[in-house]
């Protein structure tokens, strides 16, 4: 039985990864703000601001998973804000590094989230792979920075792989059921243009993926972790319409309130490119949803 440590792991992803781990066999522990020697799985602690871990929670583990980072989406871009995410995400993992590369026995393999928001908050035809450069805006050079701290770790020999992850559909958090309530009350509209792009990824297969990279010795390296369907942000708001068998028929809400409202941060929800998944596709494994109204089906239909 392998051990798995698990940073991050109160998060939506966390959840369900632990979940899905658990069931494959493996022993999980998690790595948090607040230890807890009583709690199933264990919480070992560590303080990211004063660069601080208990060094017992890495002894032994053969798969670390780094899903550390404040969220982007809960409070306005204000600049203490912005460093807040790039630190949460950059610090955590330096300090991970750190701490691996001073182990006598290293794990076997590190798991990275990172985001594609690494190609930017842009809206184009163009479909991006992972050998695409990054964007100079906040969202690549986070993402970045991010994926840059895991340099040393690679140079060591650890295996290392990062999933950029596009938007989680899960039926409890992420951005669906904030898409969904407003259709459920027939108040629901495309965002800005509509045009932008969603690319998008259901909950479990995210899930799955996370498992499948860290039990397959042959993958090492950057991940598209996003579904196959090339989705626009007006066909996901018809489509989440058509699942809950409510109508779509409002005016979009247009740009400029949208970014009165959250500043900045209305990039994320007005902007979005198209981004391929064929590489993880051609490294064997294989998406349980590869439709959109197969996976809104599952998150939102009548069982």
């Amino acid at each position: 039985m392998k051990n798995v440590l698990i940073t991050g792991a109160s998060g939506l992803i966390g959840v369900q990864l632990t979940q899905d781990f658990k069931q494959a066999g493996f022993q999980i522990t998690h790595l948090g703000r607040k230890a807890n020697a009583n709690r199933i799985p264990r919480v070992y602690g560590w303080d990211i601001d004063a660069q601080k871990i208990d060094h017992e929670a890495l002894h032994g583990k053969q798969i670390i998973v780094n899903l550390a980072g404040a969220p982007v989406a809960d409070k306005r871009w204000t600049d203490a804000r912005k460093k807040e995410i790039i630190d949460s995400r950059v610090k955590s993992t330096e300090l991970l590094v750190r701490s691996i590369l001073a182990l006598e026995h290293k794990p076997e393999v590190f798991v990275a989230a990172s985001a594609v928001g690494y190609y930017g908050m842009v809206t184009t035809e163009q479909i991006f792979t992972e050998d695409a450069a990054p964007s100079t805006d906040f969202f690549g050079h986070c993402c970045s920075a991010w994926e840059a701290a895991l340099k040393p770790l690679q140079d060591a020999g650890v295996r290392v792989v990062i999933l950029r992850i596009g938007v989680v559909l899960a039926k409890s958090g992420g951005a669906l059921p904030k898409l969904a309530g407003p259709i459920k009350a027939f108040i629901g509209s495309p965002l800005g243009s509509g045009k932008q792009w969603v690319p998008w990824i259901h909950l479990n297969d995210l899930s799955k993926l996370f498992l499948y990279v860290a039990q397959n010795e042959t993958i090492q390296g950057i991940y598209n972790a996003v579904g196959s369907v090339h989705t626009r942000q007006a066909e996901l708001t018809q489509a989440i319409g058509k699942a809950l068998g409510r109508p779509v028929f409002l005016p979009a809400v247009p740009a400029f309130v949208l970014k009165l409202m959250l500043g900045e941060m209305a990039g994320i929800v007005l902007e979005g490119s198209r981004v391929s998944n064929q590489k993880i596709k051609d490294a064997g494994f294989s998406f349980g949803f590869e439709q959109l109204d197969q996976a809104l089906e599952d998150l939102l239909g009548k069982k």
